[in-house]
């Protein structure tokens, strides 16, 4: 068992090699092993590399609105309160609306995410 309180003692880490625009993550739970969890900032337009992550994951949007979707073509627009789960292995993006920044709470476990090409804009466009 791990107990965190407060704000886990890390610093604001500027998201840059993975993402395309503003993006930053505090760390809630440090990532030790099994789970961790993460608040991630983006600004508007900011947005995810495509990926994956091997078990899956958990976003839990706290304020703002962006946008989620898969390779498939799943997925839609999102706003403070909403909760996606994203299945093991199902390629995906997250990010930012234009018009907006999105603040969402990143849960995974025993992450070891694999990391594509970045979103163009064409693709973050169509949404």
């Amino acid at each position: 068992m791990r107990i965190a309180r407060g704000r886990a003692p890390a610093p604001s880490e500027q998201r840059t090699e993975t993402f395309t625009g503003g993006v930053w993550a505090d760390p809630v739970l440090a990532a030790e092993g099994e789970v961790g969890v993460n608040d991630v900032f983006f600004e508007p337009g900011a947005r995810t590399h495509w990926h994956t992550h091997a078990i899956g994951q958990v976003l839990v949007v706290t304020h703002g609105a962006g946008f989620v979707w898969t390779r498939e073509g799943d997925g839609g627009r999102l706003a403070a309160g909403d909760v996606v789960h994203v299945a093991a292995g199902e390629e995906h993006w997250h990010g930012a609306a234009p018009d907006s920044f999105m603040v969402h709470t990143a849960i995974w476990e025993d992450d070891d995410a694999t990391w594509g090409d970045h979103v163009t804009d064409e693709e973050y466009g169509a949404r």
